[in-house]
């Protein structure tokens, strides 16, 4: 699928196998979300911009890379379950500023339902990541998306755990120019909507939630 990206990892292969495992308990699971959303953090803001700073090293002077400091990012935590991932990506891009969208799925129609929006003031000067673990339908992220789009952020992408087909088609057909990012796509969904192998509800499992 165009502008999807499967990232590709042994460790995150890993962890996500342990996570899909009924038997672990909610406090590793936790672990291992936040583990692996370091892990996708590196990976999609692998483009950030870099410039030249002059720098003193014990030995020396030297023109070494930093982030360019006009480069200002803001991660938006789809409740609940986002900020499962939102945990891990602040520990490596602490400067990042926080956001958050309220959706739930109407149990019998699958459509999302808004209930709450925050986001920093300066939302049209940052690069926004969209987190999720689940994509499942879709349509809990092409509203989101849709939503946050009124904002005009400098960039969108999408960050999710694992995803279903027919969610992908969905948000590539209503979003093509946003960039999705996940670590696995499963087979498909069941008739409640569930990703097929997947791991459960992400939320209850993240929270020890039924």
């Amino acid at each position: 699928m165009s502008n999807v990206t499967v990232i590709n990892h042994p460790l995150i292969a890993h962890k996500l196998t342990l996570m899909r495992r009924e038997e672990t308990s909610t406090a590793k699971f936790r672990s291992l979300l936040k583990e692996i959303s370091l892990l996708l953090a590196y990976e999609v803001t692998r483009d950030l911009p870099l410039k030249l700073e002059e720098i003193k090293t014990p030995l020396g002077v030297m023109e070494a890379p930093v982030l360019a400091p006009e480069k200002k990012m803001v991660v938006i935590s789809i409740m609940r379950a986002g900020q499962g991932i939102l945990d891990g990506m602040l520990e490596l891009i602490p400067s990042a500023r926080v956001g958050h969208i309220g959706l739930y799925r109407d149990p019998r129609t699958l459509i999302p339902i808004e209930y709450y929006l925050k986001v920093p003031h300066d939302v049209e000067e940052r690069d926004m990541f969209i987190v999720d673990p689940m994509l499942a339908t879709g349509n809990t992220a092409v509203a989101a998306i849709s939503r946050l789009k009124e904002l005009n952020p400098t960039s969108i992408k999408f960050v999710c755990l694992l995803a279903a087909p027919e969610g992908l088609e969905h948000v590539q057909e209503e979003h093509p120019d946003i960039p999705i990012y996940t670590t696995a796509i499963d087979e498909c969904l069941d008739e409640h909507g569930y990703i097929l192998p997947g791991l459960g509800d992400a939320g209850d499992r993240l929270f020890g939630t039924k």
